[in-house]
């Protein structure tokens, strides 16, 4: 760990990215005692207030509280972005250990799955799927995690074929060591690096696949509070309520920008041939 550590300090946007990403979830953990309002709140007398003291980021349609919506928002598309990547970890580390490690029939199988599951756009096989299905938060994490586990499988599937020919699994095999403590003791530790980078570039795809989703009125539904369907509410008052679309377009494009610098942090940070080609370049500078 120490080796990665060391290059991850040096990537000083990834550093930012983290601390960003760490600071959007400590607002979101504490928005009930640090919101000023209740979210859902009505106040017509307050309607489409401009920012104040009393209403930071300003008054909706309704006279609710943008603030604190958007604390409350960053809840639930947070929660979305963790439990959806989640469930399409859990299927991708299953279906790419059995396709990596077995090989044959087995691996044709899983990697035919993976094909025809990337032939349909992920959005346009979202909409499809939730124009049968009611919008709800479960609905959507599940959705997106059933369609987002493609890229986990291929990368766990590419380690274990370069790893199950290695010393330790082969001397495994002869002790008579069972596939499923070989998959999961052996192998998989060692091959988890490109998973917690694909799980870190994951969340923001997943947060901007909801905000979309309810930037649609297809995501989750009012009266919870989402950045998708805060600026959703936004376009139609763009001209008189540009807060409304200004702040949950920020807080989404900072959140997705900050979890990807980190991911690509993280990336590199555990790639040892790049950091030997880094301290090289350093050296000779030096």
């Amino acid at each position: 760990m120490r080796p990665f550590w060391r290059a991850l300090r040096r990537n000083q946007l990834a550093l930012a990215g983290g601390v960003v990403v760490v600071f959007v979830a400590v607002l979101a953990l504490l928005a009930p005692i640090i919101a000023p309002m209740d979210p859902n709140r009505y106040d017509v007398k307050k309607i489409l207030d401009a920012p104040s003291g009393l209403h930071p980021l300003g008054t909706d349609q309704l006279g609710r509280d943008v603030l604190s919506r958007m604390l409350y928002g960053a809840r639930v598309s947070l929660a979305v972005g963790f439990v959806s990547v989640g469930i399409a970890t859990a299927i991708g580390i299953a279906l790419g250990s059995l396709a990596g490690y077995h090989g044959g029939l087995t691996d044709a199988m899983v990697m035919r799955l993976v094909d025809l599951m990337l032939v349909f756009p992920r959005f346009f096989l979202l909409l499809a799927v939730l124009g049968f299905l009611r919008p709800s938060i479960w609905t959507i994490m599940a959705v997106i995690g059933l369609t987002g586990w493609m890229s986990v499988a291929r990368l766990v599937r590419a380690e274990f074929l370069s790893l199950r020919e290695r010393e330790f699994v082969l001397w495994s095999q002869s002790i008579g060591a069972s596939a499923f403590r070989i998959i999961w003791r052996h192998i998989l530790p060692n091959a988890i690096a490109p998973v917690l980078v694909a799980i870190t570039l994951g969340v923001p795809a997943a947060i901007l696949a909801e905000s979309g989703l309810s930037f649609l009125g297809l995501g989750v539904q009012p009266p919870h509070a989402t950045w998708g369907n805060i600026l959703s509410e936004g376009k139609d008052a763009i001209e008189i309520g540009w807060w409304l679309s200004v702040y949950p377009g920020l807080a989404i494009l900072v959140t997705v920008l900050s979890y990807n610098l980190l991911g690509e942090g993280i990336r590199d940070a555990l790639d040892p041939r790049l950091r030997q080609r880094v301290g090289r370049i350093v050296s000779r500078r030096r």
